[in-house]
């Protein structure tokens, strides 16, 4: 299978990615049945333009299947707060032992996302029940980016992207 591009992914949208967001993805089988998963955080390994997304296996299942079997994977990145959403493309999808430093990202995007959500007024331990899995379930699924979208609510939603959107103004701002 041939190798997808690498797109780059500028500071600013390595910084979104790896934030306090809701990250869910999804591929396809070869007979077209969608398979979805939340995604428990995410890793920008900006020297090899590779992003490593972590999952609790069990749940996991049909999307690591059906992802690693074609190559095909989509991700969703939003920030529920404003609703800023990417989507971002891959066709190179693999599976990867975790390493050095996954769980600790993993523990980083749970207190960010937890936090993310409180501030909305849900309680952090149901955002933590929600994000709860055994470490030794989470298994490292990887992909080269080849196309990203703008996926945020609007008249620029769909719109390919070569960088990261400005931020979404504030109502009445400038």
């Amino acid at each position: 299978m041939p190798t997808a591009p690498s797109l780059l992914l500028d500071p600013e949208l390595t910084r979104f990615l790896t934030g306090g967001l809701s990250i869910n993805a999804g591929s396809a089988s070869a007979a077209g049945v969608p398979s979805l998963c939340r995604a428990f955080g995410c890793r920008v390994a900006p020297d090899a333009g590779r992003l490593k997304l972590f999952f609790a296996a069990p749940q996991a299942v049909d999307l690591v299947r059906d992802a690693t079997r074609s190559g095909a994977l989509a991700v969703v990145f939003s920030e529920p707060p404003t609703h800023r959403t990417i989507q971002i493309k891959g066709e190179d999808a693999r599976l990867e032992a975790l390493t050095d430093g996954d769980l600790a990202c993993v523990t980083a995007y749970r207190a960010a996302f937890a936090q993310c959500l409180v501030f909305l007024g849900f309680t952090e331990g149901m955002v933590r029940t929600l994000l709860d899995c055994p470490d030794e379930a989470l298994v490292g699924l990887s992909f080269t980016p080849s196309a990203l979208f703008n996926s945020t609510p609007g008249a620029q939603a769909g719109t390919p992207l070569t960088s990261a959107p400005p931020p979404p103004r504030a109502p009445g701002g400038p």
